[in-house]
């Protein structure tokens, strides 16, 4: 009797599969959870539509917020570097540099009226102070006129003064060389109408053309903590001379705010002002317990 044969599908059959087929379960769906044929298709088209839509959702979403919000960002960036700005030059002027301005001629030439310059604060401390440097001190001794009551300034003026960036002309100030150090002798003049200081005598570059050293004569010893102070411009200078009823025209080392470094302003006269530090390099030390007049 002939015989009938059956064929059975490999999976069935445990046999081999083609290379590269996914083994199914019992249901004839691959083991692996993914679908085959034309449905696996459609599910993969439908995927990656689904992606697809997702990712432009976002770019749209992402393209709208960066357009909405780029106004408001670089307004956000421009307030605080505003902030930053104000902040460090509050603390430059606390700490490091302040503006002051030139009421008067008692420095020309090296300074004119109206200059605007800037003092470093760390002189006297913690940087030392040394002959020939100009400097700006408070009036503690009151050898300016009381001021006048200042008319009202505006808030961007008050502004600019508490950050630095502007003079304090509501301040009495002054604006000298320092010419003697505590413990220095300071005598005028020499036979040749010579400024000296501990017996060196002084050539000045920096006076006023056509002024003397001092037509005032004085015989003075800096006391401890003190400094003798003059104007470049010595015959229109209201300085340690002019004062010497009041403390002996010496000024404290306290009330110095700091050492007048640059003109900013007007820029035409910008420049750094020069300590003239040859002028005094051959002083000698003062004589040992030197102190008072």
């Amino acid at each position: 009797m002939p015989r009938r044969f059956h064929w059975k599908s490999a999976a069935r059959a445990g046999g081999p599969q083609p290379a590269g087929a996914t083994p199914a379960g019992p249901d004839g769906i691959p083991a692996d959870g993914g679908a085959t044929g034309p449905e696996a298709a459609g599910a993969g088209s439908s995927a990656g539509a689904r992606s697809s839509a997702g990712a432009g959702s976002r770019a749209a979403a992402k393209d709208s917020g960066g357009k909405g919000g780029g106004f408001l960002g670089w307004l956000k960036e421009i307030a605080t570097i505003v902030v930053i700005a104000l902040v460090l030059s509050f603390l430059i002027k606390t700490f490091l540099f302040r503006a002051f301005f030139i009421p008067s001629g008692s420095m020309e030439n090296t300074l004119q009226i109206d200059d605007r310059i800037f003092v470093n604060q760390l002189v006297p401390e913690p940087f030392a102070l040394e002959r020939g440097d100009v400097v700006v001190f408070r009036d503690e001794e009151q050898w300016l006129p009381e001021a006048a009551a200042d008319a009202d300034t505006s808030w961007l003026s008050e502004a600019l003064v508490f950050v630095g960036l502007a003079p304090d002309e509501s301040q009495q100030h002054l604006v000298k060389r320092v010419i003697g150090l505590e413990g220095d002798r300071i005598v005028c003049c020499d036979p040749d109408g010579r400024i000296t200081v501990n017996g060196e005598p002084l050539d000045e570059p920096y006076l006023f053309p056509g002024a003397a050293p001092s037509d005032t004569p004085f015989d003075v010893t800096v006391p401890e903590g003190k400094i003798w102070v003059m104007g470049d411009h010595r015959n229109a200078s209201a300085d340690s001379r002019a004062n010497q009823d009041k403390d002996g025209g010496f000024i404290d080392v306290d009330a110095i705010e700091g050492k007048a470094s640059v003109i900013a302003w007007p820029l035409g006269n910008a420049s750094v002002l020069d300590s003239y530090p040859d002028v005094f390099e051959n002083i000698p030390a003062p004589a040992e317990g030197a102190s008072g007049n």
